[in-house]
């Protein structure tokens, strides 16, 4: 496993952001574990994950080559602070990268309208959330890029959870999104990656069957 990956889930750990136990999705699902973003609530904890983003998607080889970007969005809500970070964690790297994001509403007085920050006519931009559920939001985002002029390059998320998006449906939601626009996903960690975490790490041994068993009831076959 990637340092980035074991470093993400060892730190996804020590915030309570990754809890483990019997948890009912959105979905209706029944999940052995729960990633919760909001529960990096520091700046030494955003600092940390910055990096682990950062370093995620070097590995991935998506800085600096084909499929770059030149700006990083962050929709709301917790995808504004994971893009602030990243922006502030690039800046430290020596890259000083432009920001925006998003309004839920838009803004009727002053200078209106529903982004904040850069602007995205014209720029590469990169998305940087927490998951992709449906993909829904992700959408959202990709639709409010493109109708201001950017073009999406591409999606970074901390976890991915990999499982169906559906019964009928053999692919994830970041997979769906991923071909839908023909841009990459990028996950900081999957569930394969915390499979491969709970079996060397003694505190989580007790829970990769409970991981194995939802992986082969849900996960994806492709």
């Amino acid at each position: 496993m990637d340092d980035h990956r074991s470093r993400f889930l060892r730190l996804a750990m020590r915030a309570d952001a990754l809890r483990f136990g019997q948890f009912t999705l959105k979905s209706g699902r029944t999940s052995p574990y729960f990633f919760n973003a909001g529960h990096f609530d520091s700046g030494a904890l955003l600092m940390e994950l910055a990096g682990c983003y950062a370093d995620a998607l070097d590995a991935a080889g998506i800085a600096g080559s084909i499929g770059d970007f030149d700006l990083l969005f962050g929709p709301a809500y917790k995808g504004i602070p994971l893009a602030t970070a990243l922006a502030c964690e690039y800046a430290r790297r020596g890259r000083d990268l432009p920001l925006a994001f998003n309004r839920k509403e838009a803004k009727a007085h002053g200078e209106g309208g529903n982004l904040i920050g850069a602007p995205l006519a014209g720029k590469r931009v990169l998305i940087v959330d927490d998951v992709i559920t449906a993909g829904t939001a992700i959408r959202e985002a990709l639709a409010i890029i493109s109708a201001a002029g950017g073009l999406p390059a591409g999606i970074v998320i901390a976890l991915d959870r990999q499982e169906r998006a559906g019964d009928e449906d053999a692919h994830s939601a970041a997979q769906a999104v991923a071909a839908e626009h023909a841009i990459p996903v990028i996950a900081v960690a999957g569930l394969e990656d915390l499979l491969a975490f709970a079996g060397k790490t003694t505190e989580l041994v007790a829970q990769r069957d409970a991981l194995l068993a939802y992986r082969a009831r849900y996960g994806t076959t492709t």
